[in-house]
């Protein structure tokens, strides 16, 4: 089975053709549909030999297509002081996020 090992937004990802992986936003103008090149990457096993970048392998290349552009489950974060009189602090945040399905391994 042929697999690859990513980097995008900070974190690595082991993909192989067809799978659905969930990543952090891109920048740019992206939707639905589009196709995105990962050229991050970091190793390439195709069954018979394993190839290893130093950081990066050259000519290597993931292609994938967006498939949904949503944003996760709010994370809420709470700060309370103990005797301070400020009382409890409340705020919340949603990440924005891509899924991409993987359609080929170059």
């Amino acid at each position: 089975m042929e697999f690859a090992v990513i980097q995008t937004g900070g974190k690595q990802y082991t993909v192989s053709k067809g799978d659905t992986i969930t990543i952090e936003k891109l920048s740019g103008d992206h939707k639905e549909g589009d196709t995105v090149v990962f050229d991050k990457v970091l190793l390439v096993d195709d069954g018979k030999d394993t190839s290893i970048g130093a950081p990066y392998i050259p000519k290597a290349s993931v292609k994938g297509t967006i498939t949904k552009i949503g944003r996760a489950a709010k994370v809420l974060v709470v700060k309370y002081k103990q005797k301070s009189r400020s009382g409890w602090k409340r705020n919340g945040h949603r990440q924005p996020f891509f899924k991409v399905k993987i359609d080929a391994l170059k």
